[in-house]
């Protein structure tokens, strides 16, 4: 597959934003740019296609890669086992003369021996025509991650809960960790976006352990405690309370809100969008 795409020419038609696209995690499915910008809209591909058993599935992979310019992300793709050939594939076609842009992506190292000690990708951002990374810390624009562009974060919501917890999908998976919240409401990041929206704005404080969640929870102007299950929650802008599942309740009080966090996202990811869309000639 990536010899094939390598030993192809390559065009730059259209264009096309790759990502992981999980209906089962919202997160996933919600951080990119195609979902809030019509020039976009229909113009999706899911990073882990190429390893369809379908042909048609792989061979659309292939077809739409070679034909036309990329916008890779968002979400965690660096420094992660099951994205490193295809971000080192779009790595390689830089080469060939593809335009390529990363919009709001960031390391996702899943050793806690790493958690605040990643001091680069596995990548050559350099190669790359623009580069906006969530990782504030690192190579790259900061741009973070473009979900906050979501109409749903202008609604208004009443606050009927103290504390929220919101679960990752695997998360769930562990009886010992839910038991321990049976008492608080709770929610997951595989409920349909919406649901979870509405959720967090009927909280006060949010814990949780989904980088989105975290996020959006921010945006929301909640106070958040995060619990890290990668390297991703130690690179974003404004620091969250991290802790872990036994720790978090009595934390709660060192978390705080962040006043003007959804308008200063929205602000850069409109600013970093005119740059590649003029980049893409769009």
């Amino acid at each position: 597959m990536i010899n094939t795409i390598l030993n192809t020419e390559q065009f730059n038609v259209d264009v096309v934003n790759i990502h992981r696209i999980d209906p089962n995690n919202i997160g996933d499915y919600f951080c990119a740019p195609h979902h809030y910008f019509e020039v976009l809209k229909n113009k999706s591909l899911d990073i882990f296609d190429y390893k369809s058993e379908d042909k048609k599935v792989t061979q659309h992979f292939i077809d739409q890669i070679t034909n036309n310019s990329l916008i890779v992300g968002g979400g965690g793709l660096l420094n992660r086992d099951g994205f490193t050939m295809q971000m080192q594939l779009f790595e390689k076609l830089t080469a060939k003369g593809k335009k390529i842009v990363l919009w709001g992506v960031g390391h996702n190292e899943k050793s806690p021996s790493s958690y605040g000690k990643i001091s680069k990708y596995n990548i050559n951002t350099d190669k790359f025509g623009l580069v906006g990374t969530r990782d504030f810390s690192m190579p790259g624009e900061y741009v973070p991650c473009v979900s906050c562009l979501h109409p749903l974060f202008d609604k208004k919501y009443d606050s009927t809960n103290e504390v929220g917890i919101v679960f990752h999908k695997d998360t769930l998976k562990k009886e010992t960790i839910v038991a321990k919240y049976k008492d608080f409401p709770t929610s997951s990041n595989t409920k349909n976006l919406d649901e979870l929206i509405s959720f967090i704005g009927s909280c006060e404080h949010i814990v949780t352990d989904s980088y989105h969640t975290m996020y959006w929870a921010m945006l929301m102007n909640k106070k958040v405690v995060a619990i890290p299950n990668s390297s991703k929650f130690f690179d974003f802008k404004h620091k969250p309370v991290i802790s872990t599942f036994d720790e978090a309740l009595s934390q709660l009080k060192n978390s705080q809100v962040i006043d003007g966090l959804l308008e200063e996202c929205r602000e850069i990811n409109i600013d970093f969008s005119k740059k590649v869309f003029d980049y893409l000639d769009l």
